[in-house]
Order: C-alpha cells, then structure tokens, then sequence
C-alpha cells in the first residue's frame, strides 16, 4: 500500500472553467505543499477573473443589483471557516479561510464580514462589473432576456454548461462559447502528497436572486464536507436542492460506511430525485473522493463536466454517471 507520504497530488474541480485555477494551483501541491493552500489559490484565481460570470468579481447581482459572495473551505470537522453575503471583497474563499484560523467562529455574515476581511488586511474591490451590470438592466427592464433553456440550474430556480449557446439578446454577454459563457458555483477538492484532504467552494450565487439568499455553497456539510478519517465531496448546482438533504455530508457519510465515492453520490442524487418535485430546470452535480485518492463525479442531468488536475496537467471530463438521461 502506498504510503501518505508517497501520495500523488491531486485536485478535483467542478466544471470546464476550473483549469484557470487548478493549474495554478497544482505547483504547490506538486512541490510538496499543502492541500489547503492549493485549494484557496485555484479558488482565487478564478475569483479574480471577470469572465466567470458566477464566481467572485463578474458574477451577476442579485435582483436589486447588488453582487454578492459566499464561500467556505474545510479540512476537517474541527477546521473549516464560511462567509455569506460578501459585497466588498472579491475572494471569499481566502476570507472564509483566515476565519477558520483568526477566530473561534465558523461562519461570518454580511457587512461583518465584510469588515472582517477589511481588518485582515484584504484590500476592497467592485464587484459589479459593467458586463454584469448591462445584463442586470437588460433583466430587469425584461425578465425574458435571460434564456432560461442556457441558465436552467443558475438562474431561480434552475445550471449552465450543458445549456445551448444562445442568449435573448443579440450580442449579450453571456453569447457562444469560452470564457465569455456563464457556468456555476466552482468547487475544488485536493488531495497533497502527506495525504492530506482539503476543500473549497466559492460562488455568486443564483443571477438575480432575492437579496440576502445565501445557497448551499457556503454552509458546511452541504456545499462541502472534508474528515480525514472519511473523505470529502462538494457539491454545484441549485443549492436549495443541496440544502434539503445535506448533500455534501450525507456523501461523505456514505464513504464512511463503506460506499465508494460514486456509490456515495448516486445516494445523495437518488434523494434528491426521490424528495423534491424536479422541473427541467434543476441540476445538481456533485464530487467526491478518499482520503486514499479513490474519486468520482456524478450528476442529475447531462452537461455537467468536472476537471481533474495531475502533475501531468488538467483534464475536462464527463461525470461518471447521469442519473437522469436525456
């Protein structure tokens, strides 16, 4: 058997756009570094990109136009840190990090949290970029612009990737493929060289959502759940499905009971297509791996694509299983 000293470093991101920060990030693991380093950098990177229209700096607002960030990381059950409702910084998962390490708390809300990340030295930042803010006032004069069929899973109450290229308006932001084209809450699950497992999650949240919704992304045992004696999974999708039966734990609690980690995740997707009255809209996807490196990913609907990342480099890839074919 391998020794945890011996391990191949890894990292497990949802969705295509995840490369941007997961081969950022794979340097440190590959020199030896920390599993939790490397998740809160590839979270940063692809926080900081305008282009990623539903994390960090360039995500849509809420319905007031008004953007806002949630984010969480965790190693263990005794370690993890959450913020909801960020407005003024654009890396929460950095923030979510040092409340973890600089407080007795775990999560930190709104505007405390916001001053929080300001004491901790985090430099202030718009979030609202024009892009975004052009697509809000094209919502907000007509709700319809938004095609819903492209945003079934991101926009209330629907995700993104799988939908077809098109926008309502001609020339939208959101129009054709790369890195202009929306996607969802990214989530990010290494595994270093010592071991070691960590996990991130970090978003904007649903396009125009009710100001003050927060989701599944930054609630610890739904959009993330890490324990070293059992493993981690991480969720994306519609979070209020997440939500309702603690996905990301449930997951992980499966593995801890024997369940391989795509045993695990149909599991959890199986409830939530047993419990929950499903429209076309909803989408839920979800990863999960060892604390011995042993992973997989699995969704409700086809079009959710997860990335693997190796010393070799990163991959994009179709999930290991779709409960519902279409």
């Amino acid at each position: 058997m391998t020794s945890a000293a011996q391990r191949e470093p890894l990292i497990l991101s949802t969705w295509s756009f995840a490369p941007l920060g997961a081969d950022a990030a794979m340097p440190l693991l590959a020199a030896g570094g920390d599993a939790l380093d490397a998740v809160v950098a590839a979270a940063t990177v692809i926080e900081d990109d305008p282009t990623i229209h539903s994390v960090g700096v360039g995500g849509l607002p809420d319905a007031e136009g008004r953007v806002s960030l949630d984010a969480c990381v965790m190693t263990n059950p005794d370690r993890c840190g959450a913020v909801c409702n960020v407005q003024r910084h654009p890396n929460p998962a950095a923030i979510a990090r040092r409340v973890m390490e600089n407080t007795i708390h775990v999560t930190l809300a709104g505007d405390e949290a916001d001053d929080f990340a300001t004491r901790e030295g985090f430099v202030e930042r718009a979030l609202l970029t024009p892009d975004a803010q052009r697509e809000w006032q094209l919502w907000r004069h007509n709700p319809t612009h938004i095609n819903r069929e492209k945003y079934r899973g991101w926009l209330p109450p629907m995700n993104v990737e799988e939908m077809d290229n098109r926008i309502g308006a001609p020339g939208g932001v959101f129009a054709g493929d790369g890195a202009g084209a929306s996607h969802d809450t990214v989530g990010i699950l290494a595994l270093d060289s010592h071991g070691v497992l960590a996990g991130a999650c970090s978003t904007s949240g649903m396009a125009f959502k009710v100001p003050g919704r927060v989701g599944d992304s930054p609630i610890i045992g739904q959009g993330l759940y890490v324990d070293q004696t059992a493993g981690a999974a991480c969720a994306t999708g519609t979070g209020e499905l997440i939500t309702g039966v603690c996905g990301s734990f449930l997951v992980v609690e499966m593995m801890r009971r024997g369940a391989t980690p795509l045993e695990a995740i149909k599991e959890a997707l199986g409830r939530i297509i047993a419990r929950f009255s499903l429209v076309h809209d909803h989408q839920v996807a979800m990863l999960a791996m060892t604390p011995g490196g042993e992973w997989a990913t699995a969704a409700i609907r086809p079009g959710f694509h997860h990335t693997v990342t190796t010393r070799e480099g990163s991959r994009v890839e179709d999930p290991h299983a779709v409960m519902l074919p279409e």
